[in-house]
């Protein structure tokens, strides 16, 4: 089983980065911290570690300046589990799931997961299944249904659902042998353009301006990452969209916040013109969403020659499941993470990981490979595109090994976590009490200078540089 220090140095090597940069990383803490038979700590520790050596390495290229990073694997597994560990005004958080979200028996015997925590897809859920929104109601009529037939139709009606299915029935999809051709994070140049120096300022990112378009947890997470190193994030959402309120909080931190309306040309216009002054985008939405309003990858390296562009997805760019929505618990059921953890744990039904560690390693690498990007750029000019998918990180993390006894261990209190890995802010919602981020520089440590802000907050226009 490979070492933390193995799996980060697998990682950095993946998109060119130096292996000598490896020596100014110290990796400390012992697995398991969380109870999983999966490497959910080293998965986030090691993600983590990847964006904050990125970080350091930009602050070398700029400023000659070499600087050690310190990951501990605790500090690690909060920051992946920060959503629930967020206080507002010292109040914990509201229930994280809609009333009939979650997981029920089909009348074939298997089981499926419903994520209908934004009403839309709620409604779709509702309209395939011609029943009310109870728990009770749902779980009557999927006893009509095989599980395989609901998971597709209730696909076609625009909802978001899995069938739980093993390691080994995921593995013959077709959708799996395509996840199996890609690499983790892809790093594809898209356009010419000459090279962009590095901006002024004292952080890493200093100066460089991100437009992020993303909800959740995934994309949000990369935002506040490449936010902690400095850059100006401008979190772009519509006033129409719907939000997960305790997530806007807890992935605000360090962003502004703007309204653009999308549907509309006076909104899209505005959006160009955040887009041609931004040095990287960073987007989650459904696949091909923004191609559609011409803010497609290859589209913003017209619009902004030198962008680097991230584009998250569910299940990936390549295979018949490329434009399937997803969130983090639906990929861990379809992908054998819950039936796995079902078994370790000797019960006949889904077991979720004790994080949603596909988001959050997700995000993680999103920054990385944002800010890896931007060093080819610098180094060699061009437009770039980094792809990267929560299935494609299921299938990695899946590829760590599993931990024998791993379910056993007691899990992490929030009482541990307050005492250890908390900071006290104050926000456009109350005073927050969140967790630091894990990543230390030790010559430019992470901080968020803006608060987190209601949704909408401020002006669809970027800050001066400083």
């Amino acid at each position: 089983m490979q070492s933390p220090a193995d799996v980060l140095k697998g990682i950095w090597t993946s998109v060119g980065g130096d292996p000598g940069a490896l020596e100014r990383v110290r990796l400390t803490g012992e697995e398991p911290q969380i109870p999983s038979s999966f490497r959910v700590a080293v998965a986030g520790q090691t993600t983590i570690a990847a964006a904050g050596l990125a970080a350091a390495e930009i602050w070398r290229l700029r400023s000659g300046e070499a600087q050690d990073v310190d990951v501990d694997m605790r500090h690690a597994v909060a920051e992946c589990r920060s959503e629930r560990y967020l206080r507002l005004d010292d109040k914990p958080p509201p229930p994280a799931w809609d009333a009939i979200a979650g997981v029920y028996r089909t009348g074939d015997g298997r089981f499926v997961r419903c994520h209908t925590n934004f009403p839309h897809h709620r409604d779709a859920v509702c309209k395939v299944l011609a029943c009310e929104a109870e728990r009770e109601k749902v779980q009557a009529a999927l006893m009509q249904w095989k599980g395989e037939d609901f998971e597709t139709a209730a696909y076609a009606a625009g909802g978001v659902v899995a069938l739980m299915r093993s390691y080994d029935e995921w593995s013959a999809l077709p959708q799996a042998r395509a996840l199996a051709e890609l690499p983790l994070i892809s790093i594809e140049k898209i356009g010419e353009a000459p090279p962009r120096p590095w901006p002024e300022g004292d952080h890493p990112l200093s100066g460089l301006r991100v437009l992020d378009l993303s909800r959740v947890i995934a994309g949000p997470v990369a935002g506040r990452t490449l936010a902690a190193h400095g850059a100006d994030v401008l979190l772009v959402s519509g006033p129409e969209l719907p939000a997960i309120p305790w997530l806007t909080i807890d992935t605000g931190r360090g962003k502004l916040t703007t309204f653009v309306a999308l549907k509309s040309e006076a909104g899209r216009a505005q959006l160009r013109e955040l887009l041609k002054d931004a040095d990287i985008v960073s987007q989650g939405y459904r696949p091909r969403a923004l191609a559609a309003l011409d803010f497609g990858p290859e589209e913003a390296a017209k619009t902004n020659p030198g962008i680097v562009y991230v584009t998250l997805s569910a299940y990936g760019h390549a295979g018949p499941w490329a434009e399937r929505r997803g969130f983090d618990s639906l990929v861990q059921t379809t992908t054998g993470f819950n039936h796995a953890e079902g078994q370790a744990a000797g019960i006949d039904a889904p077991k979720e990981l004790p994080a949603q560690i596909l988001d959050h390693a997700t995000g993680y690498l999103m920054a990385f490979g944002a800010m890896m990007a931007r060093v080819r750029q610098a180094r060699e000019g061009g437009s770039w595109h980094v792809r990267v998918s929560l299935a494609q990180t299921g299938r990695w993390l899946w590829n760590l090994g599993r931990l024998d006894g791993g379910l056993d261990t007691p899990d992490l209190t929030g009482e541990a976590v307050h005492a250890a890995f908390i900071e006290s802010m104050p926000s456009g919602f109350g005073t927050l009490k969140a967790v630091r981020h894990s990543a230390l520089l030790s010559r430019t440590p992470a901080q968020w200078s803006h608060p987190a802000m209601p949704l909408g907050s401020h002006p669809a226009q970027w800050p001066l540089r400083s």
